[in-house]
């Protein structure tokens, strides 16, 4: 298989409802979607899902945006192929730089599957014809205004809900939440955003007492030594998200035992090749997964559609209904979740296509 055409789009989105994290606060979201198209005229979709400002990580859409271009364009062109693992390993020698190499290598599984005539999920070895879908709630202004947005994906059927958090916004919000919805499957995600020591370790030992699946990278991404401590001094199971770029990485928290459960992010962990290399070491180690979002547009949803389809995958995804995030999303059909359940497209690569028209301004062809 050889790769005779990439494009990149730079495209822009609003968002339904303005997001907060422990960092900033966002109204719109832009990525750059990938197209590669072989000798035979087939495409592959994949989708950079990078943060526009370095908060997240240390990327940017204008970092991925060089790397790509400069970069990975040049080794995806180089020469033939017979499976996405071969220009992962082509990409290798980028150091660094994830979510450029995640958009690449997605577009790489969807034109492979597509010209295998199977779908994505089955290309990764999924099964399941369903996955649950939760969602992810920024914080909010007030109290109220957060158990109006929990009540609404509640009534939406969304079996899961994660609370962002930071100091401040923790307990109270959490408290309010738990009474409401005694009976939700809840974690809380505070990004990195608590600083090492008594005080974080205090707040989280209160947390305890809201019976949540977990509670998400309460430290820096370096930090694996106070996560460890962290999961030592409470009850409630610690996940590690910004912490773990890659399989070394996930040696590291096992042997410090700094968190029991990982959020297997495709963006963050550079595709679907990496991701699944990490998924299967943690399923050997006996930690539980489950597959996060960087509020992905129709592209990047429909690949961790597919990663989730996997049986090892332990908690609802981040894979929540188009429509949640976007008055018009970028594929047809958009991505939808009926009764916090997804359905698994059962056709060749990703199961949907790109409506050229809704990106075509926006794009830049190398």
């Amino acid at each position: 298989m050889r790769v005779t055409d990439v494009d990149l789009f730079r495209v822009s989105l609003p968002l339904v409802h303005e997001f907060e994290t422990s960092s900033h606060r966002k109204s719109a979201i832009e990525h750059i979607l990938v197209r590669l198209t072989d000798e035979s005229g087939e495409v592959g979709w994949g989708e950079i899902a990078s943060p526009t400002d370095p908060f997240y990580s240390s990327e940017t859409v204008a970092t991925a945006e060089m790397i790509g271009r400069d970069h990975l364009v040049p080794l995806t062109l180089a020469r033939p192929w017979t499976h996405p693992s071969e220009l992962a390993e082509r990409w290798r020698i980028v150091r660094g730089h994830e979510f450029a190499k995640a958009g690449f290598d997605i577009a790489a599984w969807d034109l492979w599957s597509r010209m295998q005539g199977v779908s994505l999920s089955s290309a990764l070895g999924g099964t399941r014809r369903q996955v649950a879908a939760g969602v992810s709630l920024g914080i909010e202004p007030t109290i109220d205004g957060l158990l109006e947005q929990v009540q609404r994906h509640v009534d939406g059927g969304y079996p899961r809900v994660k609370l962002k958090i930071k100091p401040g916004w923790d307990v109270e919000p959490v408290r309010a939440v738990r009474d409401a919805f005694p009976g939700i499957l809840l974690h809380v995600d505070a990004n990195g955003g608590y600083p090492t020591g008594s005080y974080s370790i205090t707040r989280f030992k209160r947390l305890d007492a809201f019976d949540l699946a977990m509670v998400e990278q309460p430290f820096a991404p370096r930090e694996f030594v106070a996560h460890a401590d962290l999961a030592r001094s409470v009850s409630t199971p610690v996940c590690l998200d910004e912490s773990v770029v890659d399989t070394g990485d996930l040696a590291t928290m096992i042997a410090l035992r700094a968190g029991t459960v990982l959020n297997i992010k495709v963006s963050r962990m550079g595709g679907l090749t990496p991701a699944l290399k990490a998924y299967r070491m943690a399923q050997e180690s006996g930690i539980a997964v489950w597959c996060g979002g960087m509020h992905e547009f129709g592209v990047g949803r429909a690949a961790n559609v597919a990663l989730s389809s996997l049986a090892g995958f332990h908690y609802p995804s981040d894979v929540s209904g188009s429509e949640k995030y976007y008055a018009r999303d970028v594929i047809e059909p958009v991505v939808v979740a009926r009764a916090g359940l997804v359905d698994v497209p059962r056709g060749p690569g990703l199961g949907h296509e790109v409506v050229m028209e809704r990106i075509a301004p926006e794009m830049e062809v190398v």
